[in-house]
Formats: C-alpha cells, structure tokens, sequence
C-alpha cells in the first residue's frame, strides 16, 4: 500500500508529538526522583544539624560518652527528639522517651514517616575524636561524610549520616507513582490532542498538493487554459502562481508552435505550387522550353533555396549551434565595403542612399565579421525592398555609452505600432504595402536579431521621420578601444 503525504505529514506530526511527550516524561522522572531523594536528604541534615547541638550540649553536661553506655535507649531519645526540634534533657536509665515530657509538635515541621525515621536511625552514626565508633548500625564507608562535634575549640566527637540512594519507603513510592501517572495520562492527553490537530492540519496541506497535480496532469495532456486559484501568500500560493506562469508559456509556446509549423508549409507552398505549375505547363505543351521558362524556374529554386537555408540558420541560433568567430574589427571600415556593393542597386530602384560617418573616430568591436555582413546585408535588403521608388534611405553611426550605434531609416511605406513590434518574429510579414510580392519569407530581421544577440547587443525598430521605419543597432565597443 502506497503511503501518501498526507499519512506521511500525519505520521510525522504524531510521531514528533510522542517523541517530545517521551522525552519530556522522562526527564520529569529523573528530575522528580533526585529532587526527592534531596527533598528527604536536606530534611535529614536538619535534623543531624539539631542532633549535633544536643550531643555538644549533653557531652558538655556529661563530660563523657559513657552516659551511651549507661542508657543505651538514650540515643534513640535524642533521634527522636531531633525530629521535632527539642531539648530531649539529661539521660535516664529508663524510660528514655519520658524526658520528652510529650513535647508539642511543631506545626510547621512535618514528621518523617516511621519508615523513613527508622531509616534514619540507622544511618546515622557517631564516632569518638579518634574516629573510632561508638553508635553505628552499619559499615561506615571510608569516604562517608561526618559532622565535627565540640567542646569549645576541642573536638570530641564526629556525628555523620549516610545519604538515601533510592527511596524505598511504600508511601513514598506511592507517591511518586501517583504523580507519574498524572504524568502518563497528561502526556497521553498532549498526543491525542497532536492528532487530532495533525489530521486536519495535513489534510488542509495536501489539498492543494493534490489539486497541482489534478492540474499538471490536465496540462500534460495538452489543456494549457487550466490555472491554479492562489488562495495564500506562502510558499504554496507562490507555486500556484509558478504553475499558473508555466502554463502561460506552454500556451503561448504551442501557439507559437502552430504558427510557426503553418507559416513554412505556407512559405514553402507557394513556390512548390509556382515550381509545379510551370513545370506542368512545360509538360502539356503550354509553355515553350525556353531561356526564359528556364530562368522562371531557376528563380522559384533560388526562392526556395533561401527560405531552407534562413530556417536552417534559424533553427541553428535557437539550438546555440550557429558558429561565431569572433575576432577585433573595424566597424567603419566593414560598414563601407558592403555599402559599395549595395549603392547600385538602391539608384537602380531610384532611391536616394546616403550613409552619415562624419565625426566619427574608429569603433573596434570584437564580433564575427561574417555575421555582421549577413546582418547588415539582412537590413539593407529590407529597405531595399520595402522603400517606395523615389524615397530615401539614410544609414548613420554614432557613440554612446561604450556602444556602436548603427540607424538605418528608409522613406514610406511605414507600419502600424501593433506591427512595429513584431517585425523581429519568425515568419512575421506587415499586410500592407510594406509586404508586396517581393516580400520575402519574413525571416530576414529574426536572423539579424538572433545575430545581435549572439554580439551582446541590441536591436529596435521605431517609426521613421521620413514616412518608414528606423532600424537601430547597438554594439558593444570592445574594451579599451573606440
């Protein structure tokens, strides 16, 4: 049988509870059995305290111990005299007891039982100045300790009392049972009141534990919709929010997903079916086999070609595998060559291209230099291609903060502010005017942002003061130059 978390956390709770009651027991026992045994010691050095003033007194009265010899039942008087704190008076040779005169008891002194007063008289013992016994009931340790007994400065005599080792009087240990009882049924108490408040304290616990999983179940089988209610600010609350945050990604993942599988069949389709429809027209005869029909298919292969070859790099970049070799450069340098190549063709298209690098000293970048071609010939073929005949392109670089700042901004068409944000999108193209047939697949800007990122830089688009859009790239100067 599978144990689960809430047994376990009720488990632990009830079994943390008898633990702490054991241990508490336990300690009560040992405390309450020496505190006993010096509860009933202290009360008997009292006593061994008002027996020596008797002996100094009587000795001094006497002048000897022979008087122990002459009444013998004379020591048992004075035992009994120091449990209730008298002068037992000179010693008789019988009837010892009635030099008492039947004393008043003390009220406030109360009499150790008989058990516990014969107990006393026989560990208690008295030996002469050279430590010789005269009243012993048993063997006298080596190590016992005595009390001195004195005459003036003159010792005559050591009184002494062994120590209890264990209480053996029957009241006694009926006592001490009593009260551990009331400790076992107390302790008893304390673990029935543990579970039950375990019970309910696992179960609220494990609810939510329960309801995630429920939950992580729903969203592994696809239902990315499903959220978990934060009813608390702790550690649970917080995990529902963590779930509820992971589900939003994996919705917008698998949206994303889907969009991106139905924009390559889509961006793949057109010139398949292009290729295929001249193809066949080729076959029934429609159109002639000739250098032109030719050069229309080899330009729906090339089509193709670049759309593989740009998803291909793409997914290159998002596994980390597209290679850089990255080494110190000169930016201005780099930007003027591919420039050369590129101003043909924007006065083929009539469009006025200038590129602004006045007042500028070098920018050292440390950057793979054909990446930055590609990126670079990315953004330039996008304004190539999106800029009206007749309109204008202006590419500009400055400094700022350590960094390269590249601005290319072309002429009208422009784009609206929901379609400025994603032009960096995969397979994201503008349905307007910006997005004619000579569109490409819309991968070329995602390239060149995967590109900047590699560099540790930053790309945005932004509107154009010329009616277009302004593209800005910014670069990190390598350290220590520009």
């Amino acid at each position: 049988m599978q144990i689960g978390i809430k047994q376990r956390l009720f488990l632990a709770i009830v079994a943390a509870s008898i633990l702490s009651v054991i241990s508490m027991f336990m300690v009560l026992q040992w405390s309450l059995d020496r505190g006993f045994l010096r509860y009933a010691n202290s009360l008997e050095q009292n006593r061994l305290a008002t027996l020596v003033e008797t002996l100094e007194r009587i000795y001094t009265r006497e002048g000897s111990w022979d008087f122990l010899k002459l009444a013998p039942g004379s020591w048992h008087s004075f035992i009994a005299a120091s449990q209730l704190d008298i002068d037992p008076g000179p010693p008789a040779p019988s009837r010892e007891t009635d030099a008492i005169n039947r004393p008043e008891r003390d009220p406030d002194r109360l009499p150790l039982p008989p058990s516990m007063e014969r107990g006393f008289a026989n560990r208690v013992f008295l030996l002469d100045a050279s430590k010789m016994p005269l009243i012993a009931a048993m063997e006298i340790p080596a190590n016992a300790e005595s009390r001195p007994l004195k005459q003036g400065k003159t010792v005559i005599g050591y009184l002494g009392l062994l120590p209890h080792k264990r209480v053996s009087d029957e009241r006694q240990l009926r006592f001490l049972k009593e009260l551990k009882t009331a400790f076992a049924i107390v302790a008893g108490i304390i673990v029935l009141l543990a579970a039950g408040l375990s019970l309910p304290l696992s179960t609220r616990l494990t609810k939510p534990l329960r309801a995630l999983a429920d939950a992580n179940n729903r969203l592994a089988t696809g239902d990315y919709e499903i959220r978990m209610p934060v009813t608390s600010t702790d550690e649970l609350g917080q995990l529902a929010r963590d779930f509820n945050s992971l589900a939003l990604t994996l919705g917008k993942n698998e949206l994303s997903r889907r969009q991106w599988v139905a924009d390559i069949s889509h961006e793949l389709r057109t010139p398949l079916t292009i290729l295929r429809g001249e193809i066949e027209a080729l076959q029934d005869g429609i159109r002639l086999l000739n250098p032109a029909a030719i050069n229309s298919l080899h330009h729906e292969a090339m089509r193709l070609t670049r759309l593989v070859d740009d998803l291909y790099q793409l997914s290159l970049s998002d596994l980390g595998a597209l290679s850089y070799r990255k080494e110190e450069i000169d930016l201005a340098p780099m930007l003027t060559s591919i420039l050369a190549t590129y101003k043909h063709e924007f006065a083929v298209r009539n469009i006025n291209f200038t590129a602004d690098f006045s007042n500028t000293k070098k920018f050292i970048l440390f950057a793979d230099t054909a990446r930055l071609l590609q990126l670079f010939g990315n953004l330039l073929d996008n304004s190539l291609q999106y800029t009206d005949p007749g309109g204008r392109a202006v590419l500009t670089m400055t400094c700022a903060d350590d960094f390269a700042e590249i601005s290319l901004e072309d002429s009208s068409p422009g784009v609206n502010d929901g379609d400025i944000e994603r032009l960096f999108d995969r397979l994201y193209r503008v349905e307007t005017s910006r997005s004619r047939n000579s569109g490409g697949a819309g991968l070329g800007l995602a390239i060149c942002n995967r590109i900047v990122e590699a560099h540790s830089g930053s790309i945005i688009a932004e509107h154009s003061d010329m009616g277009g859009i302004r593209i800005k790239v910014s670069l990190p100067i390598a350290e220590g130059r520009g």
